[in-house]
């Protein structure tokens, strides 16, 4: 058995809340009423705070997409990243996944974003395995329907699965998060770091005596 380590993706191994640079992305291009943005910024704010129906939001994002192509949603990921994304990767997060490579670690991006905003930061920042929330596809359009969840209890199935399938001990392993929500899988690996912690996660993290980190 050997040891991982796990990245969370938002304000931890980047610098900023990649829904809300997606929402302010899309309301550039016009794709996007005041309204929703709006609604955007009420659920990153409920996020936060650890109260957010996660699974109820994703579910209803899902359906907006119902029939749109894959392809479309590719382009526009591509051109997000490039020009928003690429450049809040955090220094810090970037050290820290080369680190645990150089001990011979394998290293996991493991978000509750979509496949298709985590391929590109995990890309960029030399990460080769991912675990994220997917968005289902038959014939090269969304069905609007979620292939699979990875925020909370979820991100702890796929990450149990995953490290089966390659042979890890996620006791001797590491996950670094910035959310009270990543709670249930911080408690299952051995080392457990927070990462520019919200409120709650870093009154817990200092109750637990885990490492705190800040990375902006």
């Amino acid at each position: 058995m050997t040891a991982a380590a796990f990245f969370d993706m938002d304000n931890t191994l980047l610098r900023v809340e990649s829904g809300m640079s997606w929402t302010r992305f899309l309301y550039g291009r016009g794709e996007l009423s005041k309204r929703m943005v709006a609604k955007a910024i009420y659920w990153t704010t409920l996020y936060k705070l650890a109260v957010l129906d996660m699974e109820t939001v994703f579910t209803r994002l899902c359906q907006d997409l119902e029939g749109d192509l894959e392809s479309d949603m590719l382009d526009k990921c591509a051109r997000w990243y490039q020009d928003h994304l690429a450049r809040e990767v955090a220094p810090l997060g970037l050290r820290a996944v080369a680190e645990h490579k150089r001990r011979g670690e394998l290293v996991v991006l493991a978000t509750g974003s979509t496949q298709y905003a985590a391929g590109p930061v995990a890309r960029g920042a030399d990460i080769d395995h991912v675990l994220s929330s997917r968005l289902e596809v038959e014939r090269g359009r969304f069905t609007g329907r979620a292939a699979a969840l990875c925020f909370g209890h979820h991100k702890v199935r796929l990450a149990e699965a995953w490290a089966l399938e390659h042979g890890v001990e996620l006791a001797a392993s590491t996950f670094y998060s910035d959310s009270y929500n990543d709670l249930p899988l911080l408690e299952c690996v051995g080392h457990a770091v927070a990462v520019n912690p919200d409120p709650r996660l870093r009154r817990h993290a200092t109750r637990a005596g885990w490492r705190i980190e800040r990375w902006a």
